[in-house]
């Protein structure tokens, strides 16, 4: 472990970021919804299962217009009458500082947000409720029209960053890992400081044996990545993968459980996937969570370089960025990643921090 940047450690080799530090990035929020979001008590990214399918919409609209249309109730998440503010006022604030592009990508959500996103295909639809066994129609599609953003983004900048904004992603995430053959229970991360794994396990159990894919799991390899994710995933993980295959410049994923869901997802389809060329990019809440193991999974993986960034909430006056620092929230809508991108171009994490609080007030 390497420090290479204050406020940033490095798990794996750093010599990508030596690569990128500098250079021009595109950054991309890949947003999408599941009906497995609705499940009571399987997520806090919303004050209530019905408002999930909000936060997507949300997030995209605090990024790019400053403020919420879809909804009068802002992203966060609340338990006990303690709220966090939504990750997206991080990647706000991140993108503010450093006047880096971006996209807004839609891969299927329910509530579609006010502001320009681009569509990644026209049957794209929301993510059903994993236990029915059909949590996502045609994820080859998704992926192959992903794979033309990718290419094309990448004809003109040095290296993209992506995000996603998905509730219950971390339970998408667990049914892929899991249908594909990795030990992943009990490991993924949540936005509570409780995090519900007994419920992520029983729905995700549910779901592969609806979906009649559960006598084929428990050996790697042997579950077609695309009916894995048909299954028991998400719209974003086709469609982030499909950015993956597409791009021709390295790729910093933004996110934590989340995204290493995606590199099963991106090895299962091409076992000599060379994961040099990508990384992780994640927040320190995420890599220090003591109910997650997202080292655990990404070691069953691959060889894939994380990097943590620690924006030092513990130095805000904001109360809804302390309790980061409680158990709520840890990461989304590409924090850690932005926050990394940040750096790279030169800002420190007090910079950063500062701006954080400055997008919040």
């Amino acid at each position: 472990m390497e420090e290479l940047f204050k406020g940033l450690k490095s798990y794996g080799s750093n010599e990508l970021l030596k690569e990128l530090k500098g250079k021009k990035p595109f950054f991309i929020c890949t947003i999408a919804t599941t009906s497995t979001a609705k499940i009571p008590d399987i997520t806090g990214a919303g004050a209530t299962p019905e408002l999930t399918n909000y936060t997507p919409a949300g997030d995209v609209e605090l990024i790019m217009r400053g403020e919420m249309r879809c909804c009068d109730i802002p992203p966060q998440t609340i338990v006990d009458g303690v709220s966090a503010l939504t990750p997206a006022m991080l990647t706000k604030a991140s993108l503010e500082l450093t006047n880096v592009p971006y996209l807004l990508a839609d891969a299927g959500s329910e509530i579609k947000p006010d502001a320009p996103v681009i569509t990644i295909s026209k049957y794209m639809k929301p993510g059903d409720d994993i236990r029915t066994g059909k949590a996502v129609d045609d994820p080859e599609k998704l992926f192959e029209d992903s794979k033309i953003i990718g290419k094309e983004l990448s004809k003109s900048h040095d290296y993209l960053v992506i995000g996603e904004s998905i509730p219950a992603g971390t339970t998408t995430a667990l049914g892929v890992l899991t249908a594909l053959g990795y030990d992943a229970n009990f490991k993924v991360s949540g936005s509570m400081p409780t995090n519900p794994h007994n419920l992520k396990k029983d729905v995700v159990m549910e779901g592969l044996t609806n979906g009649g894919i559960l006598d084929g799991i428990g050996n790697i390899g042997k579950i077609n990545p695309f009916q894995a994710v048909a299954a028991v995933g998400d719209p974003m993980i086709p469609t982030v993968a499909g950015m993956v295959f597409g791009s021709d410049v390295p790729i910093i994923l933004a996110g934590g459980t989340q995204m290493a869901g995606l590199c099963a997802f991106i090895k299962a389809i091409d076992p000599d996937f060379d994961f040099s060329r990508i990384c992780l990019g994640t927040t320190s809440f995420v890599a220090n969570d003591g109910t997650s193991d997202l080292f655990s999974i990404i070691s069953q993986i691959d060889d894939i370089n994380v990097h943590v960034v620690n924006p030092a909430f513990e130095d805000s006056s904001n109360d809804g960025l302390k309790n980061y620092l409680k158990g709520f929230v840890k990461e989304g809508a590409g924090a850690g990643g932005s926050m990394l991108m940040a750096l790279l171009l030169g800002y420190s994490i007090e910079e950063i921090r500062k701006k954080v609080e400055e997008v919040c007030e």
